[in-house]
Formats: structure tokens, sequence, C-alpha cells
């Protein structure tokens, strides 16, 4: 009862307005008499007025309404929409101020939205949410604060809504990036450069011998039962494999525009895996730090894609230095055939590099390795800045520093043979699915 009837009210800034007009023109009474029965009167109405509007809020079966709509799951890095459905059930227009608990991910501690109900009225509220980390984001309930037209009182109205939503990889940019699985490369002439690999031993059926024909693929037990030349015919295998390989280690901590280098490379992989299974390409997935990670076999199927944004999701960054030569032991242990290997990781000098050039030269003996890493974009302002004294000259020319060495390791890496892409975090996504689409037209993998 004591919650129902004095917990949630609150006192409104005309209410206090009005209160110290009353007290000054008391005390002006105090000095003047005759305003004395003037003061009094006020002071009764202001009160009955209190008393209605007291008795319009709290003495009622009927109140306001607040449901949240949103998706079952969020994408990371992107604008998901959120919606509030606001209904007003008293007979008289309110005035409303609702306050959503959001996720402590999120730091919005000063949500409030402003809403104003005629009788009978229902309106919607839309917003939109951008995360800036994977994981689950706990709402909480919708408070609304309702006043009727006097607003010297208000009465909090709460709405059971308490929910966990996951944030998963960026799956919305999966449709903004499909147009990209039907691109292809055209020659001069106009003619369309197919890809073909030798012979698979992939089955397909038994045929009659042609003029033409591979004598080597002869089967001799269905000729004599045929009593001609029959041959064995196969499919021309069109899929290669390609291992997605992100580095969990410390340098994939390091944060830009509010995202991590890790929830990047995570974004990208799973736009490029899409793309990649729409080319009838064999996609999978390799997690590593300073120990191993997860592994997901390459593979084609239909589940493939969600089996690969279910394991992504669960990824976090380890804080210790990773281990590459564990990395070398664990992919030829694990892939046998030749793949294309996309690695995203970071170096932030070229000692780093050296210090693990010998696997990754290891690696590109059996595969064709590609290694992508981080421009560092925070650097960008003090690089084009313009040095006023002599300490922002020193700073700018270490940027510049950092910056060269970058494009130092590019060069490093193709001096051993091995693909490089240096990208800003912001453009990732769409450089390695350019290098991806060029590698395919080159016919390199």
């Amino acid at each position: 009862m004591i919650k129902t009837y004095f917990l949630d009210l609150f006192l409104k800034r005309r209410f206090f307005i009005a209160l110290a007009l009353l007290i000054a023109l008391f005390i002006i009474a105090f000095y003047i008499p005759a305003l004395q029965p003037a003061s009094i009167f006020i002071f009764i109405v202001f009160i009955i007025f209190c008393m209605v509007d007291y008795s319009l809020l709290f003495f009622t079966k009927k109140f306001p309404t607040a449901r949240r709509i949103t998706a079952h799951r969020f994408s990371n890095g992107d604008e998901n929409k959120i919606e509030l459905m606001v209904k007003n059930e008293f007979r008289f227009p309110v005035y409303t101020n609702i306050i959503d608990e959001l996720p402590e991910q999120l730091q919005m501690r000063h949500w409030v939205r402003k809403l104003n109900l005629k009788s009978r009225q229902q309106k919607k509220i839309s917003w939109k949410l951008k995360p800036l980390e994977r994981g689950e984001y706990n709402f909480g309930n919708i408070h609304l604060f309702v006043s009727t037209p006097l607003q010297l009182i208000s009465r909090r109205f709460t709405t059971e809504a308490a929910e966990t939503i996951p944030v998963y990889p960026a799956f919305m940019q999966l449709h903004k990036y499909e147009l990209f699985s039907g691109t292809t490369l055209n020659s001069e002439s106009g003619n369309q450069r197919m890809r073909k690999i030798g012979q698979s031993m992939e089955f397909e059926q038994i045929k009659e011998y042609v003029a033409g024909d591979d004598i080597r693929t002869l089967n001799w037990k269905a000729s004599a039962r045929k009593g001609g030349l029959m041959v064995n015919s196969f499919m021309e295998e069109r899929s290669q494999q390609i291992y997605c390989i992100i580095d969990k280690g410390r340098l994939m901590k390091m944060s830009f525009n509010g995202m991590t280098l890790l929830d990047y490379a995570i974004n990208s992989c799973l736009v490029l895996s899409n793309i990649c299974l729409r080319k009838q390409d064999k996609v999978g997935v390799i997690t590593f730090s300073n120990e191993p990670g997860s592994i997901l076999a390459a593979d084609r199927k239909v589940s493939q894609a969600e089996n690969i944004l279910q394991l992504l999701y669960k990824q976090k960054t380890d804080f210790l230095e990773s281990d590459f030569e564990m990395l070398y032991l664990q992919i030829r242990s694990k892939i046998k055939h030749r793949s294309l290997l996309i690695l995203f990781t970071n170096f932030e000098s070229l000692s780093g590099l050296n210090r693990q050039i010998d696997y990754l030269r290891s690696l590109a003996r059996n595969h064709l390795l590609l290694v992508i890493f981080f421009e560092n974009s925070e650097l960008d302002e003090l690089r084009n800045s313009h040095a006023k004294d002599i300490e922002e000259v020193y700073i700018k020319t270490i940027a510049e520093k950092f910056a060269f060495e970058k494009r130092i390791i590019a060069k490093e890496l193709f001096k051993y043979g091995i693909l490089s892409i240096l990208s800003s975090p912001q453009n990732l996504t769409v450089n390695t699915i350019n290098k991806y689409l060029e590698l395919k037209a080159r016919q390199a993998i």
C-alpha cells in the first residue's frame, strides 16, 4: 500500500514553483494584512488542485502501458532498431517521461523520451542501438512517469520488460555485401574465365566411350557387361578450401572507434565466409592465441554459415602473446590439402614481424597465405596536423615513423612471397573481399 500510494509519487517542478509563490505571498501578506484572505484562498485552491491531481493518478483501475519491440538478436557494430509502444488508458490526456533500463555496456544513464498522449491514444517511439562489443545485453524494466494536464505531481508506472538479447558479429552486413558474391572478372574479349583444377575424384556417371575421352578412365567391368567401351565420368572440382584464421592475442585488443580489432576481424570473417560459400568454396575458421583455440573444418554445407556465426560469437581477446609456432603445428596436422589461409592479425613493429616470419614462411610453402594487419588510424590526425612547436614536431615525426614501419612490414612479407593487406579497421571488410575476388579471378587459389 505504501509503495502504491506514496513511493511512486513524484513532485513536479510546477508544484515547487507554485509553493514558492505561495510562500512569497504569505510573507508579503504579513506586512500587508489586506492580502491575508486572498493568500488563504489561493492556498486552499492549491491544495484542492493537488488533491484532484493525486486522485486522477492514483485512484484509478486503468493506467498507461508500455512494451519494447526488438529483434531476437543484435548485430555488432550496426544500428539495430528498437521500438517502444506506449498507450494511454486514461480518459484524459497525459504528459509522459519514458525511461528504459538499458544494458550496462552502453553506459547511457540519461536516456529519457518525452511523450504527450491523448485519451486512449497509442504512440510508438523508434530509436537505434549500436552495440560495440559482442555478448549478452540485459534490458531492464520500462518506467513511465505520468502527469495530468495540471502537472503538479506525477506517478511512476513500471512495466516488467526484463530480457536478454545476444549481440552477434555483424550479420546485418551479409545483405549489404551479397552483391559481391555475383561479381566475376571478364576478359577483354567479353568471355568469362573459368577455373578448372585438373580432374576431381568425385564420381558423376558411367557413359559410353567417344573419341577424345581419356583412356585412363576406362571402366573394364562395365565395358565387359555392356559389350562396348565404357568410361567413368567425374565432376569438375570448382570449390577450394578457405580458412579464416583469427589472432586473439593482446595486440587484437586495441580499440578503434569503440570496437576492438578482434571485433573488426570477426565481422570481416563472417561477411567473407558468406561470400565464399556463395562462390561454392569450402570455408573454415581457426582461432588461436597463446594456446589452441576453436577449429571449424572447411565445408560448404547449408548449416556452415550458422556454425561460423555461433563460433565467432563466443570468441574473446586474450592479453598474452600469440603463439605462431603452435598455429603452424596445428595447421600442419589438421589441414592436409592446399588452401587459402586468410590470417587476421596485427604487427606494430618490424621486430614483432621478425619474431614470427619463419612460421609464416613455413605456412606459405604449403598453402596460399594472405596476412591482413591494421593501420593505426588513430595516428592519422597527428600525421596530418600542422606542428606549432618543437614538441608537436617530435610527436608528428614519431607518428610518421609508425606509419612508415607498417609499410615496411608489408614489403617484408612480399619479399618472402606472402600476400598481405594493410587496411584501416573501417575498410577491412571491403579490402578483404576485393582481395579474395582478385585471387579468384587470377586463378591463384
